[in-house]
């Protein structure tokens, strides 16, 4: 009976110590696959900050040149992308 049952126990640890090393492996693994998948997406952009709605009024050029010197400033502080900032300068003189 002492055997059997040294039998047993050695099984128990090899199983427990493989299932330990494999699951550490898998954890690892996926790990990695993360990383790489955080490292091949590409960057999000930041959403262009809304400019207020113009009012028509008689000062009305004088609030398109606001906005715009407003867009130049954000574009300049690296807020806006060229491409947005374009987007934004046909809307307000448009």
């Amino acid at each position: 009976m002492p055997g059997l049952l040294r039998g047993v126990a050695r099984t128990a640890v090899v199983a427990g110590t493989a299932t330990a090393v494999s699951n550490r492996v898998s954890r690892r693994q996926q790990g990695r696959w993360a990383q790489q998948e955080y490292q091949e997406a590409p960057p999000q952009p930041a959403p262009a900050a809304p400019l207020p709605p113009t009012a028509p009024s008689a000062d009305d050029m004088s609030s398109r040149i606001d906005q715009l010197k407003q867009l130049g400033e954000l574009k300049a502080q690296g807020v806006l992308t060229e491409a947005e900032f374009e987007e934004q300068k046909r809307r307000i003189l448009g």
